[in-house]
């Protein structure tokens, strides 16, 4: 029978191997956003496959459907009777940006004080490395029947991924589904997220004229379209912060003191700054809304005329509750654009894409079986059950397709991973504390 023990020792073992492949997959540009790339994502795809097939799988195959990016699928059989588990992690990565904002090349895996530093190397390539170093643990003893699924559009917005998982329902179909793309609460504390906030992005147009005028000749008589959709844009939120799009939905946060020097030291805040919003800092950053302008369309200020501004553009990215709904909260914000544009300008809006919310009843024994694993792999430090302000869509579409599953949400990241900017980086002695962490997991299902 394999002990804790066993698992700690294989764990130290393989991790060697573990790292250098990682590092090889980090050095792939597989950029999902980037058409130039397309070619890295089925190369970074077929190398995921390749470490796959060398464990010894009974089934390893690329898949895409209506022209989607490859996502790989790999299965290896348990115990007759055992659960079977799926893995989840993803392939491709976020756009690397200016190379000059780097430490270090970005596709260049760089080990530097405890982190190894490089786009993907934590979101989500130490996902795939997670699960690598599980098939390389336990070898053909596995405790429980495994799925392995590597998808390659996550940072796209998973197009594809409800019809494939249709599509592959029979060869994906498990009784826990384990979604390595999240983090830990920090440095030494584990986490389980619980509850993550949906998105929508609307795209806004505010017009006042037909074409440009003489701001002397009509200044005064003509609203310009900057300053109306100046207006919009200060409707959004009260005098203290908080989104004013009435009818948005709020919920209640575990209480979780969070430190102040560590808001202020991850979020970059400037000296001085003023957090916006009520409520304590967990539940602005779970549970309520919020709204961020996150693109202008306007002429220059260098080189700008004397001339009433016809057009202006908005992209505005709305994080929605937990217990919100993205039906309700679309028909929000619409409705509050079109009452608050002022002097009867013209206003439409183009939504772009939307992310349902996702809430686990992170309770029965699949999830006290991982807090266990979680505790022990961190030598005694009990999990946090958190929240988590971005989104996972996906995490919705996994629950539809596999309503009879438990999801488990868990996490390769820390406060300090730097997921989607500049010197992203995975710290390595909480990397194998999760390695070890879901190791015991599966056995601990598989005593179940």
């Amino acid at each position: 029978m394999v002990t804790a023990d066993d698992i700690r020792a294989r764990v130290a073992d393989v991790l060697p191997g573990v790292h250098r492949d990682l590092e090889d997959l980090v050095r792939i540009q597989s950029v999902s956003a980037d058409p130039k790339r397309v070619s890295e994502v089925r190369r970074c795809a077929e190398a995921v496959a390749e470490l796959f097939r060398a464990q010894d799988c009974d089934a390893v195959d690329i898949v895409s459907v209506d022209g989607g990016l490859p996502a790989v699928i790999a299965r290896k059989g348990g115990p007759d009777g055992a659960p079977t588990v799926l893995l989840y992690a993803h392939h491709d990565v976020q756009p690397e940006n200016g190379h000059a904002d780097w430490e270090s090349p970005p596709f260049e895996p760089t080990a530097r004080d405890g982190r190894l530093y490089g786009r993907g190397a934590a979101d989500d390539k130490a996902g795939i490395a997670a699960h690598l170093s599980t098939l390389r643990v336990y070898g053909d003893k596995l405790p429980v029947s495994v799925i392995v699924f590597v998808e390659g559009e996550e940072e796209i917005g998973s197009p594809t991924l409800a019809t494939l998982l249709e599509s592959y329902r029979r060869m994906l179909e498990a009784d826990v589904i384990v979604i390595t793309d999240s983090t830990n609460w920090d440095i030494g504390v584990p986490a389980l997220t619980t509850s993550l906030r949906g998105l929508v992005r609307l795209d806004v147009e505010v017009r006042t004229l037909t074409h440009a005028v003489h701001s002397g000749g009509w200044g005064g008589l003509v609203p310009d379209a900057l300053v109306a959709m100046s207006r919009v844009i200060a409707s959004l939120h009260d005098d203290r912060g908080n989104v004013a799009v009435r009818g948005l939905r709020s919920g209640p946060a575990a209480d979780i003191l969070v430190p102040e020097e560590r808001l202020r030291a991850a979020s970059g805040a400037v000296p001085g700054l003023e957090w916006i919003g009520d409520g304590s800092p967990v539940e602005r950053l779970w549970t309520r809304p919020a709204l961020s302008i996150t693109g202008l369309d306007a002429p220059r200020v260098e080189g700008a005329s004397n001339t009433l501004v016809p057009v202006a553009r908005a992209r505005i990215s709305l994080r929605i509750a937990p217990t919100d709904t993205i039906d309700n909260a679309v028909a929000c914000l619409i409705r509050h654009l079109e009452d608050h544009v002022p002097w009867g300008a013209t206003l439409t809006h183009t939504l772009l894409d939307t992310g349902e919310p996702a809430w686990m009843d992170a309770v029965g024994p699949v999830y006290e079986a991982a807090r266990v694993a979680l505790t022990d792999a961190w030598e005694g430090t009990p999990p946090v059950d958190m929240g988590v302000g971005g989104s996972i869509p996906f995490i919705a579409e996994f629950r539809q397709a596999f309503p009879g599953a438990t999801v488990l949400v868990t996490g390769v990241e820390d406060p300090g991973t730097r997921a989607h900017g500049a010197n992203e980086g995975l710290h390595l002695a909480e990397f194998e504390r999760a390695v070890l962490a879901q190791a015991l997991l599966l056995k601990h299902l598989g005593d179940l």
